[in-house]
């Protein structure tokens, strides 16, 4: 147990040392009677004339309990490390868990399975870190398309390509154990105190490939390009799962494949299990130079070595419908991220130095069942049409279409590049996003940009470019379940993660991955043999 003091301030110039001396003043302790350390860190970037340094400090001490009550400030708090605690059902698995994905969701059930003793078999469409780096490197230097290893298929699913983000909105201790886990398998430690920790796509490889051994080392084990085509149900419960290797047998199954598997929901679908549309966003990648970007939030202290690379979160709202920005990546680059043969994605990517010269992030308007239709698969086949367009638009060779924000918001198409060069690397083309979104789609991007420059000058530049699609911000559907976190339709059946519509980044999915593993353990021993 330690004492937890939030909000402590300082000016970014003083830094640690400085924000350790005010808290304990706070809780009126001496250096000498205590073990003070930095919980979180974050900037407060709000005045640029007084940017600040935000931070949670830990403090180590006796009689914390006495120390917290008489501080008498909500900011001043007990914090006990919570680690996750499942206690084994006593009825065993007629056979071993089957971990569809290997995703931040299915990484996480995994893991949590095979650490009490599971042995779970992970069953991964597409190939290892190793294999698939190959596979999207070579994609993006020649446009030869591999439909089992791309951005999103394979191990660690599509953030491994992206960021490495580790925020998120939910408010839940898991998230605590997470980064211990990431931290514990080679992502910087920094993870652990920063506000918005990311890992970065060059350390985020090894990561969970290090995740991926201890699975295997406890006795789980983890089949790459095994495609799960349907699901095997008796009595109105699942009892295996066919592959395009045949069928396997399973005691339970954790669904934890990402938002792109739409063969494995028309597989679901297929097996009577119900799904439902679920809104979704979709927009364009927007790049700035990272310098305008840090300019804009720091003034004149950008370039100091003391603050971080400037990094945003933007949203407007008008009439029902948001645009807002997603998965900003500092220092990075927009890639081609396909998952189907004829079809154009955007994402973004940064390593961990976040150290190139442009910035970019998703900018997405909501859509909902208004938009592209009630059916369960009404919001894939938006999606497809979009990225068909797009791919025609690009010559049917995956170059990307783009428009110069100037040109956009004049309504004219094509692109006039100045400073900002596009980093996507299959090339781009001359685009025209009224003949590719829906006019509810561009009227909110252009009221959006308009918006945000008025917060951020560098979405007013006129040669900021826009790339299109983004089009897999989250799942267009969601698989429901009940209290025990199993479908109705299905017993033994977790749907879990982002695919299933029950998170959004690495986080949360995470998260969920280990919620669902300790719902299957409570309900079932391990299997027997």
């Amino acid at each position: 147990m330690s004492i937890y003091i939030s909000s402590v301030s300082v000016p970014f110039r003083e830094g640690e040392d400085a924000a350790i001396a005010q808290a304990l003043r706070r809780i009126r302790l001496s250096p000498g009677k205590a073990r003070a350390y930095i919980v979180k860190s974050s900037v407060d970037a709000r005045r640029r004339s007084d940017i600040r340094l935000v931070y949670t400090v830990g403090v180590d001490c006796d009689g914390e309990e006495a120390i917290v009550r008489r501080a008498g400030d909500p900011a001043v708090r007990l914090h006990r490390p919570q680690r996750p605690s499942f206690v084994p059902g006593t009825a065993p698995l007629a056979a071993r868990p089957v971990v569809v994905g290997f995703g931040p969701a299915g990484m996480f059930a995994a893991l949590t399975l095979a650490r009490l003793g599971y042995r779970p078999l992970v069953l991964e469409r597409g190939a290892d870190v190793d294999r698939r780096v190959a596979a999207v490197e070579r994609f993006w230097r020649t446009g030869s398309f591999d439909p089992v290893s791309n951005v999103q298929f394979g191990e660690g699913g599509a953030g491994t390509f992206s960021d490495g983000k580790l925020t998120t909105r939910i408010n839940d201790p898991l998230c605590e154990e997470v980064l211990r886990v990431f931290a514990g398998h080679g992502a910087d430690p920094s993870i652990l105190k920063k506000a918005k920790p990311h890992i970065g796509t060059d350390y985020l490889r090894r990561v969970v490939k290090s995740i991926r051994e201890e699975i295997i080392a406890l006795g789980g084990e983890v089949r790459f390009e095994t495609r799960v085509t349907g699901f095997l149900l008796s009595g109105g419960r699942v009892t295996g799962v066919r592959t395009d290797a045949g069928d396997l047998p399973a005691g339970a199954v954790i669904l934890a494949v990402g938002h792109s598997a739409r063969d494995t929901f028309t597989a679901v679908h297929r097996a009577g299990i119900a799904l439902q549309p679920k809104a979704f966003s979709v927009g364009v990648r927007a790049e700035h130079l990272q310098a305008d970007i840090d300019r804009g939030l720091y003034g004149g202290y950008a370039g100091d070595p003391r603050l971080p690379v400037g990094e945003y979160q933007l949203s407007y709202r008008e009439n029902g419908r948001g645009v807002y920005t997603f998965c900003m990546c500092p220092g990075g680059v927009v890639v081609p991220s396909s998952s189907e043969e004829g079809g154009l994605v955007t994402n973004g990517m940064s390593e961990f130095a976040r150290d190139g010269k442009n910035a970019n992030s998703a900018v997405v308007v909501g859509v909902d069942s208004a938009d592209f239709g009630g059916e369960w698969d009404s919001g894939f086949r938006f999606q497809r049409q979009l990225e068909e367009l797009a791919y025609e638009m690009g010559g049917r060779s995956y170059r990307a279409p783009v428009q110069t924000v100037g040109r956009f918001l004049a309504g004219k198409a094509g692109a006039d590049f100045g400073r900002v060069e596009p980093t996507y690397a299959l090339g781009t083309v001359p685009g025209d996003f009224e003949k590719l979104f829906p006019p509810q789609v561009t009227a909110m991007l252009r009221k959006g940009l308009e918006n945000f420059a008025r917060k951020l000058p560098a979405y007013g530049a006129p040669d900021a470019v826009l790339t299109a699609p983004e089009t897999r911000t989250s799942s267009p559907v969601r698989i429901p379940r009940d209290g025990s976190l199993q479908s109705p339709d299905a017993r033994g059946l977790y749907p879990c993660g982002e695919g299933a519509g029950y998170a959004g980044g690495i986080m949360s999915a995470a998260v969920d991955g280990i919620r669902c593993a300790g719902a299957l353990i409570e309900a079932s021993a391990p299997p027997a043999d």
